[in-house]
């Protein structure tokens, strides 16, 4: 399996992230995407994902970190893209739930960053949290573009125009709670191509680990819904989202 989101870089693995790579590779997590959240932490994440095998960086500039940005992290982004090479752009997009967050700021950062997935020729690691339409429509507006909508939380027509985009879905803990019930048709019914595996790591536990740190490990638990969901086989569920990573991010063929 691949996880195709996960913040392994962050504190709350600082005690204890060997051991979780470890647990995670048990599990068979082949391979991480690591996406950041801003500029302060992209050496960090640059360090992690070296110090590991099967980690692999996206760099960015997230929403919900607004206050943080500056427009002169735009220039110094493309200059890390430039120099370090990463297998794609993120985590940015749009978060219209966090209260307090300027929408045409967000925007500004959003629009950019999708620009530079373009000139780069990278998918892009998208978060859109009750901004989905919105996020739909800087993708079009900025055209060229391939990725992932992580955490997808829309609705089964919003996922069918992402398709059309050329967009996948990362689908994580949130599907095992038998109370998603939107969440859990869509995935019941999408085309298996578009269907991506993360944790979002070490948020959004699954229901099995509700109010714990979420790990890469638990990425089985959201296999096994999904397999039941779709009455499909396991190991075909995995191969296929692995694969579907792997085409989205090139990943080594290894992976």
């Amino acid at each position: 399996m691949v996880d195709s989101h996960s913040h392994f870089d962050a504190a709350e693995f600082d005690a204890d992230r060997a051991a979780a790579h470890a647990r995670a590779v048990a599990a068979g997590v082949v391979a991480q995407i690591v996406p950041a959240v801003d500029a302060a932490g992209w050496p960090k994440l640059r360090q992690t994902c070296a110090g590991l095998p099967g980690l692999w960086p996206a760099y960015g500039l997230h929403p919900m970190y607004l206050d943080a940005h500056r427009p002169e992290h735009l220039p110094a982004l493309r200059a890390w893209i430039e120099r370090e090479r990463p297998l794609a752009v993120g985590e940015c997009g749009l978060d219209y739930f966090v209260e307090g967050l300027d929408a045409e700021a967000q925007s500004f950062y959003f629009d950019s960053q999708l620009r530079l997935a373009r000139e780069f020729d990278l998918p892009v690691i998208v978060h859109a949290r009750r901004a989905v339409d919105a996020v739909i429509a800087a993708i079009r507006r900025i055209g060229g573009l391939r990725g992932v909508v992580h955490s997808f939380s829309g609705s089964a027509e919003q996922a069918a125009q992402l398709h059309r985009l050329g967009f996948l879905l990362g689908i994580g803990g949130p599907v095992t709670y038998a109370r998603a019930n939107r969440l859990r048709g869509i995935v019941a019914g999408m085309p298996l191509e578009q269907l991506l595996l993360e944790t979002d790591s070490p948020d959004q536990p699954g229901a099995a680990h509700r109010g714990q740190r979420n790990e890469p490990a638990h990425l089985l638990e959201v296999l096994d819904a999904i397999a039941t969901l779709r009455k499909e086989p396991r190991d075909d569920i995995a191969a296929a989202t692995r694969d579907n990573a792997v085409r989205l991010f090139n990943l080594p063929a290894s992976a």
